[in-house]
Order: C-alpha cells, then structure tokens, then sequence
C-alpha cells in the first residue's frame, strides 16, 4: 500500500480501513470531522477526516451521511490557498463524498520567528485576491451550508450572505430569540473599501497548524473573496493566536491595514460567533449581542 495507489484509487480506501488493512490513529482536536493519522506500509503519515459516523466506524443507527459537497469544498479551498504561494498549505492527495485525505504536518510549538513568518505570508496570500466577494460555488463553515453568492459591495454582501442567513439559523436553532434577531439586524456594517481578497475564511487560532522550521500551515478553511479584515478579526476569537501582535506587525510590513481596522473585528467575528450559536446553542447568545452592541 503506497501514496501513488491512494492516490489513483481514493475509491477503495474505505475498504482498506474497514478491513484494517491501514493504521489508523485518532487525532485530537476536531469538533466536526473524525481526524485519524494513517500510516502507510512505506511509513508514509497521512491526514484523513470523515463524518462522524463515516468510513473507518461500525454503522450504527444515529449514522449519517457528510453534507453533500463538504469534502470536495474544503479541498478545493486548499487548493484555492495553495496557489496564493502565501501560508503554507496541505497538500490533498485524496476526496470523495466520504472523505478527505491529505498531507500530515508535524506539530510544533509557535515560535516568534514563525508569527512572522504567518503575518508576512498571510499578506501575500491575501493579496492574491478573488474575482468577487463571495465565490462561485457556495460552500460551508463546518458543518454550516455557506452562502458565497457573488458581490461588489462587502457592507451588503456581508450583511445578505453571512450575518442574515445564520441569524436566522441561530433563531430556528432556539440559540437566539426574535427580539436579538431585531438587535443584530439593525447593526450598521462599514469598512474601507478595498478588493475582494483571497481569504481562509474561518481563521481562528485552531486553523493554524504550526509546523517544524517555524512554518505555519492553514487549515479546515472556508475560502472566498472576503474582506482581509475578516481573517485577521477572527484570529483574536478564543484566546488570540500565539504572538499576536507579531502576526499584525509583519503583515502590516506587507500589506498595511486601516489605522482603526481593530474597531471593527467584533463586526467581522460576528459570523463565526452566529455560527457557534446555531451548534452549540445559547451559551453563545451574550457573545453574539455583545458584538452587535458596537455597531448600533
């Protein structure tokens, strides 16, 4: 069993992990996808996500299916990243429906030199840019259906196609009540004016894999033409990635951002917060209102 097989036969690789014909070994981490690391007969390490429920587990009533489309979107986003030749990306060898098989990445601990590093790639993956906001397929953010119609005005786009389908999701999901759907929808979205950039789209400081030789990597992305505010917003979510502030400075060495740009990052996190809301319920409600309170 070798890379190029798997590669010209992803087909039968559930055959394979059925039948334990490959190591697997359960990687931590994932709050959507089964992560499993293979290993090759030639010791060839291998990155491999499912749906719950998918390829390598015993079928089981509660089983379903992965959103159709979800592994085919999150490679060809991979694939979209790579081709910016900013932040190191994975390489996917593999995708079906079941799916998705790609590059493993040693874990490293994030060094200074590596935020660098990030900050300054990060610019020029931006700087590669995208036709519209949005792009020509829709996609996910997770498990989430994303709505990527295409766009020239970021305010209105943002607004039609990020913050108004999952408010309404958060709402049928019981996480927020028709009253914050009012506060919410009455925020006023503004930012400069700029092209649509190419970005990861649910950038927060999970995302970042940082690997061996202070090389950060991308991953689990939701790419579309989007407002670069958006990616570097959704870094300070959770915690804030490592060395923050070195991550703005080197970017800002390339691409220099809005001297306020910080003033709006509860507006460009309020996404990825309704996102939260609508799978993990209200516990989130606070974090979303919260956000909104700033643009009223």
């Amino acid at each position: 069993m070798d890379l190029p097989f798997l590669r010209a036969n992803p087909h039968l690789l559930p055959t394979f992990l059925a039948h334990q014909r490959l190591r697997t070994t359960p990687v931590s981490g994932g709050s959507i996808c089964v992560a499993e690391r293979i290993v090759l007969d030639d010791g060839t390490q291998l990155f491999l996500k499912t749906w719950p429920g998918g390829v390598s587990a015993a079928p089981t009533a509660e089983s379903t299916a992965a959103p159709a489309g979800l592994f085919a979107a999150e490679a060809e986003g991979l694939r979209w990243l790579r081709e910016a030749r900013g932040v190191a990306v994975p390489e996917v060898y593999a995708v079906t429906e079941e799916l998705l098989l790609m590059e493993w990445i040693d874990h490293a601990e994030p060094s200074r030199a590596a935020a660098e590093r990030f900050g300054a790639a990060l610019a020029h993956t931006h700087r590669a840019g995208a036709p519209a906001f949005g792009a020509p397929t829709d996609g996910f953010l997770g498990g989430l259906p994303l709505d990527n119609t295409p766009g020239d005005d970021w305010p209105i786009w943002y607004r039609e196609h990020r913050i108004l389908p999952y408010l309404k999701l958060a709402v049928d999901a019981g996480a927020l009540d028709p009253a914050d759907a009012t506060t919410v929808e009455s925020i006023h979205i503004e930012a400069p004016p700029e092209p649509p950039s190419r970005i990861h789209g649910d950038l927060w400081p999970g995302n970042i894999l940082w690997g061996p030789a202070d090389t950060p990597w991308l991953i689990d992305p939701a790419t579309h033409g989007g407002h670069r505010e958006t990616d570097l917003a959704t870094l300070t979510l959770f915690g804030a990635a490592s060395h923050f502030p070195r991550i703005i400075a080197a970017y800002n060495d390339i691409h220099p951002l809005s001297p306020d740009w910080q003033s709006r990052i509860p507006l460009h996190n309020l996404t990825l917060l309704l996102a939260h809301a609508i799978l993990f319920g209200r516990p989130y409600r606070s974090a979303v209102l919260d956000a909104a309170a700033h643009y009223r």
